[in-house]
């Protein structure tokens, strides 16, 4: 992979175990000088630094398992980070949870931790990293948003509403930080063929999340699109030509149109 053109000192992944934040940490191997590979499967971010290490022993890669849905395990996080000079001047935002199904019927422990990872988290490690990039003059933000932030989705109403805040915190931010050499970007993917389909499927519910197999992107894509636009400093990115059309197309729809498409979705 061609990796970034801008050179960013140390990057971090949350996520970074699987999916899209594995994909990230592959591209962007080599370079950049050091990376830290965020999650809870320390095992598998172990893998995955000894393969980066193999291939690109010119990056020093640091794993730290964190439960990020603990606030005192975010603050550790950038503690640890930091005393071993691997504080990032680049932040990846990609963990977060999912769930499928009526919320009536949802699990409210699973509801929390969801809004506690793709909201609480994310804006919070933002926050914590920002001292730092600005004392060194500059760094980058990139927040994993969705397509689905672009409409309310039945079934699928915390998840979507989630991520309609991470886009609207990055849009903000990245205006707060513009005179800061501190770029932020919103990543907004349609569909991924991750584990992420497989953990917010409930047990014994519908096989597919929503959508259209139409609007699956690969996951190499996604990166390298998402990679591309982030050193090209654009606000919010679309992978794939399907997926900008229908984000586009969503954001120009008023939301009297979209409430009535979206009432027409399959019932259980």
């Amino acid at each position: 992979m061609d990796g970034m053109q801008t050179h960013y000192s140390c990057v971090m992944i949350t996520g970074a175990s699987s999916g899209l934040g594995e994909e990230f940490a592959k591209q962007l191997a080599g370079s950049v000088d050091r990376m830290v590979l965020v999650a809870r499967r320390v095992a598998r971010l172990d893998q995955i630094a000894g393969v980066i290490r193999d291939q690109y022993p010119q990056t020093a890669v640091m794993v730290m398992a964190a439960d990020l849905s603990n606030a005192s395990e975010r603050v550790s996080l950038m503690e640890k980070v930091s005393e071993a000079n691997f504080a990032p001047d680049f932040l990846i935002n990609n963990a977060g949870l999912g769930d499928f199904g009526e919320f009536e019927t949802a699990d409210w422990e699973s509801l929390e931790a969801m809004l506690r990872v793709n909201i609480e988290a994310l804006t919070h490690l933002s926050h914590l990293a920002l001292p730092e990039m600005k004392a060194r003059g500059g760094g980058g933000i990139l927040n994993v948003s969705s397509l689905a932030s672009t409409l309310p989705i039945p079934d699928f109403a915390v998840y979507a509403a989630t991520k309609a805040y991470v886009s609207s915190f990055s849009e903000a931010l990245r205006i707060e930080l513009a005179d800061d050499s501190i770029n932020v970007m919103s990543l907004c993917p349609g569909p991924v063929k991750t584990e992420f389909g497989e953990i917010a499927r409930r047990e014994g519910g519908s096989t597919g999340l929503p959508g259209n197999d139409f609007f699956y992107v690969p996951k190499q894509q996604v990166v390298s699109e998402a990679i591309r636009g982030f050193d090209k400093g654009k606000a919010r990115v679309f992978p794939g030509l399907q997926v900008a059309a229908a984000g586009f197309l969503l954001g120009a729809a008023p939301i009297v149109l979209l409430r009535l498409i979206m009432g027409f979705r399959p019932r259980r």
